[in-house]
């Protein structure tokens, strides 16, 4: 099934690599309390967006953005052969999911121009690479990797110290294969594809904004993970690296799109995932909008 969205002169599809149980909402929201997740309960299972126990759903994808001028993938997700022993779902994993989703979409690993990362985190990297011979090796051969150079430089200090995984494993072999562009918050591709700083779950994290002389369409990584952030954008995630700054920056962005007719693709909300920012009471909601 092919689940995309036509938002002026682009077409964005989603490709889907999980959509499953995560973690409890209470463990994952540490300043969310039982009486407000009571509060919650009906409309969030109602939005698919946790269980009967609880338990957050997310969805764990990529977007492929087709402009006039370049194919645009956004957040490569988990990957195949990582080793992940934290998380069952992600370790060693050998399906087919990802390839047969871009395929649905009309497209294969040669028909990306660009791959853009919000973040280095380890599910949003993992097809940057693929098992070869026992190598890894860039998963999209035509594309050049943007990796924003704030990120870069964090994941880069860690690395030094103690090994991270994932940025040995899905991010260093496209920098070894000279496939990756590392750029500042001003960077753009055109007058469409713009760079939005949105710091603190990562030190470096960012959104993408496509449109010309507007946003048609952004990009939010994990700058929330769960519609329940929308609702209150003062819970974090406990993955965040500063809980209060991440805040400020979910509720500014939240203001700056609310309201207005931009298409906001999240990386974590449950199926439709995509919507138009609203206001609801002192937070707001992602109003879904219906694949094509």
């Amino acid at each position: 099934m092919d689940l995309s969205f036509a938002v002026g002169d682009f077409t964005i599809h989603r490709i889907i690599e999980q959509e499953t149980t995560f973690l409890p909402a209470l463990d994952m929201l540490p300043a969310l309390t039982p009486d407000k997740l009571a509060d919650n309960r009906s409309w969030m299972q109602q939005a698919a967006a946790i269980d009967s126990k609880d338990t957050l759903i997310l969805a764990f994808q990529s977007y492929v953005v087709k402009t006039p001028h370049h194919t645009i993938l956004i957040d490569s997700c988990i990957g195949n052969d990582k080793p992940r022993p934290t998380r069952a779902k992600w370790h060693m994993k050998t399906d087919d999911t990802y390839m047969r989703a871009l395929s649905a979409a009309g497209l294969g690993v040669g028909d990306i121009d660009i791959v853009m990362c919000t973040h280095l985190h380890v599910d949003h990297v993992g097809w940057n690479t693929r098992l070869e011979n026992g190598r890894w090796v860039p998963t999209f051969p035509n594309a050049r990797y943007i990796f924003g150079k704030t990120e870069f430089d964090h994941w880069t200090a860690q690395h030094a110290k103690a090994e991270v995984p994932p940025f040995a494993d899905s991010v260093l072999p496209v920098v070894e294969a000279r496939k990756a562009e590392i750029v500042t918050n001003d960077y753009q591709i055109g007058d469409h594809v713009r760079l939005l700083p949105t710091p603190r779950h990562t030190p470096g994290h960012v959104a993408f904004a496509f449109g010309r002389g507007k946003d048609d369409a952004v990009f939010s990584g994990d700058l929330m993970h769960s519609p329940l952030q929308a609702r209150y954008p003062e819970l974090s995630a406990k993955f965040d690296a500063d809980q209060p700054q991440a805040a400020t920056t979910r509720r500014n962005f939240l203001e700056r799109y609310c309201d207005t007719d931009t298409l906001c693709c999240t990386a974590h909300f449950p199926s439709p995932s995509a919507g138009k920012i609203r206001r609801w009471g002192d937070g707001f909601r992602c109003e879904s909008v219906a694949a094509n």
